[in-house]
């Protein structure tokens, strides 16, 4: 008969895959530093050699990492499948800006619809709360506090997925973006038309989630970042047609 003695799990290995979940579901993040010793014992409800014997076994492992007087931090894998001669190809061609930007429209479409349909309360709450700080800080004219809430409801929305390969994926590529490797998102949120056109296209993509509406959320998205390219698009054109113009003043100005 295929059945095998059940044996008892060491307390170690129950704090181990508590981490590990809450790592694998993204709760824990990168660079988030975990509880004190005797606080994460308590919380557990374990000892103190049982915790370090889970801990070692993470450090070992790569998922947590021991900062010498600061305590113990989830490690940062983020972007690790793009090694630095990647990321500088990334940085320095245009094919890979838009085809980043074509495979954020497909993937982000298919989160905003599998969270129209699967998000619960809770997620909807979040990006409910990031949408209204959007809105609060829309006539600020911060850019850099516009993108970083820009990076947090997208990354909400991907969280309301309920996919965790999706959601170690797109973080991923969201760090590279944050690096600038791509394009600089503080640009599009100094300039009036485009927050106030941005701001509209994330009501939209917020409604339709909170709406349950799988197919409009979907279509929003495809409108946000479709938006996006023809934007980055616009500006690459402009930055050309500035330096023919330049070139020829400056020819001008040697043949008078």
């Amino acid at each position: 008969m295929p059945f095998t003695r059940v044996e008892p799990e060491k307390l170690s290995t129950s704090v181990i895959r508590q981490i590990e979940q809450l790592i694998l579901r993204g709760i824990l993040r990168p660079g988030e530093r975990l509880p004190s010793e005797r606080e994460l014992s308590e919380k557990l409800g374990v000892s103190r050699p049982s915790l370090r014997d889970a801990i070692a076994d993470l450090q070992e492992r790569g998922l947590v990492t021991a900062r010498p007087g600061s305590g113990i931090y989830v490690a940062e894998v983020l972007g690790s499948a793009f090694s630095p001669a990647l990321r500088q190809l990334f940085a320095t061609h245009d094919e890979a800006l838009f085809d980043y930007v074509a495979f954020r429209r497909d993937i982000e479409a298919m989160a905003a619809e599998r969270a129209a349909r699967l998000a619960t309360d809770a997620d909807r709450a979040v990006l409910q709360e990031i949408f209204d700080k959007m809105e609060a800080s829309h006539d600020r004219r911060d850019p850099e506090r516009n993108a970083r809430l820009d990076a947090q409801f997208h990354s909400a929305i991907i969280e309301a997925s309920h996919n965790v390969v999706m959601l170690h994926m797109m973080r991923s590529m969201y760090e590279l973006l944050r690096e600038g490797v791509f394009y600089n998102r503080q640009v599009m949120f100094a300039q009036q038309t485009s927050r106030a056109a941005l701001l509209d296209q994330h009501r939209a993509i917020n409604a339709a989630i909170q709406a349950r509406d799988a197919e409009a959320a979907s279509a929003a998205v495809r409108t946000h970042l479709g938006y996006v390219e023809q934007a980055l698009r616009d500006d690459r054109r402009a930055r050309h047609n500035a330096e023919v113009a330049e070139q020829r003043l400056a020819r001008e100005r040697r043949h008078p």
